[in-house]
């Protein structure tokens, strides 16, 4: 993204900083410096991201309430109720994970812990983005703890924070975090992976600079408007690759990697083609993450070629919007739908998410329960927001991500709870099947709906979302 997207220092903006400054005035970091210095690198992160004004105040006054005398009625008389509500539910967040203990094993206490981290965020995400900034300046300083302090905050940071940027695709940030935790955690491992990386890069430098001139060449004389640039693995991503593969660094093929970015989808695929007719390629390593998105949003095209002389290189290809919410995640959604997307979050209108982000929909939920007393099903939530997920399409061709293992009527009930309260049938890939058809990857699911058709208490055995559940429950006493 050009520097010059960056957002300006507002004026309201600049009387953050300075009621800020004022606040934390006498209170110092563990490194001895002004503690207006998280703060305000905080405040850069966002600006970084390209956060909302609202949001990037409320970075700079994320720990005003919890650790001064400001209070969130000065707050809201100064800067106005959103830029109050988000501190509030800063400060909340703070105490939920102050509570987090559980960390020497990623257990199911844990993901609950997770999860409750994540319920306190269910009313604006921006809550999630702010804490998500405040962990990578203090991941960023961690040297100046003590060592069991940098131990507990780096496992924290490893099982809570870096799964949570993956989860909004949030991976430049997943990548720090991830890298700065584990070279604490395991700094032994850290460092001989490390020096691995760096002398396999060493020993390929020359014949990937070959590679990268061969394919512009290519490209620009198929009048072909492309960057094309190195992407290197990071430490922890091939410290998780070697567990999979016993250890087998020969089985690990994209230690380096060529990105390629162009104008648009169709160059995408004509990258693609013009690549595999220059190179031979390894057609099991072929995946295309546009026509079927990660389930986090993540779309490329990926392929790893054998060369004429023999060497392996993956190509990752994508658009820059692809690529900007490849490195960004939900951020970029901001910058790319920013009107819209600030104007939902501030009227708590949640669901109109980009379809992968529907699962936020699910902590809305979870969270209104929460306020009214009620109890949350965290086992079922749970399953809900860390299963593995399929993608299925509308005939349409609309997405619509699931968690694998949902039937029709929980595809009915995403939709709309209207269509989920009439189902009289289903076709899947265009045949007809019934409601206790467990929905595949890529299926293309077409939804039968009669007027006279109502709901029954027996489709809670045909449904798993807690979503769909909900809806039904809903209904059901109407009748």
């Amino acid at each position: 993204m050009p520097d010059n997207k960056k957002p300006a220092n507002s004026e309201r903006i600049e009387r953050a900083v300075a009621i800020a400054t004022e606040a934390h005035k006498n209170q110092l970091r563990k490194t001895g410096e002004p503690y207006i210095i998280h703060p305000l690198a905080v405040k850069k992160i966002l600006e970084e991201w390209h956060m909302d004004e609202d949001t990037i105040i409320a970075g700079i006054l994320h720990d005003t309430v919890e650790d001064t005398d400001l209070t969130l009625d000065d707050i809201k008389k100064e800067f106005g109720e959103s830029v109050a509500f988000l501190v509030d539910g800063v400060t909340k967040l703070g105490q939920v994970r102050k509570n987090m203990d559980n960390l020497d094993t990623y257990l199911p206490e844990t993901k609950d812990n997770f999860l409750r981290l994540m319920i306190a965020t269910g009313n604006d995400i921006r809550v999630l983005i702010i804490k998500l900034a405040d962990r990578l300046h203090n991941a960023r300083t961690l040297s100046a703890l003590p060592p069991d302090k940098q131990k507990k905050i780096a496992t924290e940071t490893l099982e809570i924070f870096a799964p949570l940027a993956d989860r909004l695709n949030m991976g430049r940030l997943r990548v720090e975090l991830a890298d700065i935790a584990f070279s604490y955690v395991d700094p032994k491992r850290f460092e001989y992976l490390k020096n691995l990386i760096e002398e396999n890069n060493k020993q390929a430098a020359k014949a990937l600079k070959e590679i990268e001139k061969e394919v512009k060449d290519l490209l620009k004389k198929e009048k072909l408007d492309a960057e094309i640039s190195g992407r290197i693995k990071s430490v922890y991503s091939l410290h998780k690759k070697l567990a999979k593969h016993n250890q087998n660094l020969g089985e690990i093929y994209d230690l380096t990697a060529l990105r390629i970015i162009v104008p648009d989808v169709t160059s995408c695929y004509l990258a693609l083609g013009l690549l595999h007719s220059l190179y031979t390629p390894m057609n099991e390593r072929i995946k295309d993450y546009i026509a079927k998105p990660k389930q986090n949003g993540y779309q490329s095209l990926h392929t790893t070629v054998i060369t004429p002389k023999k060497k392996i290189v993956e190509f990752q290809i994508r658009t820059r919007e692809m690529h900007e919410y490849a490195e960004r995640g939900l951020a970029a959604s901001f910058y790319y739908n920013e009107q819209k997307l600030t104007e939902n979050y501030k009227q708590g209108k949640i669901q109109h998410l980009p379809t992968n982000l529907l699962w936020i929909t699910e902590l809305q939920d979870a969270a209104a329960k929460l306020r009214e007393g009620k109890k949350v099903d965290l086992k079922k939530l749970r399953l809900n927001l860390f299963a593995d997920k399929i993608f299925v399409y509308t005939p349409k061709g609309d997405i619509i991500d699931l968690p694998k293992g949902s039937l029709p009527l929980d595809f009915a009930f995403r939709l709309h709870s209207e269509i989920g309260g009439h189902v009289s049938g289903v076709k899947i890939n265009g045949k007809m099947s019934n409601l206790n058809r467990r929905l595949e990857q890529g299926d293309v699911v077409e939804i039968l709906t009669a007027k006279n058709q109502v709901p029954h208490e027996s489709w809670f055995e045909k449904i798993i979302t807690s979503h769909a559940r909900q809806k039904l429950r809903q209904m059901l006493p109407k009748q």
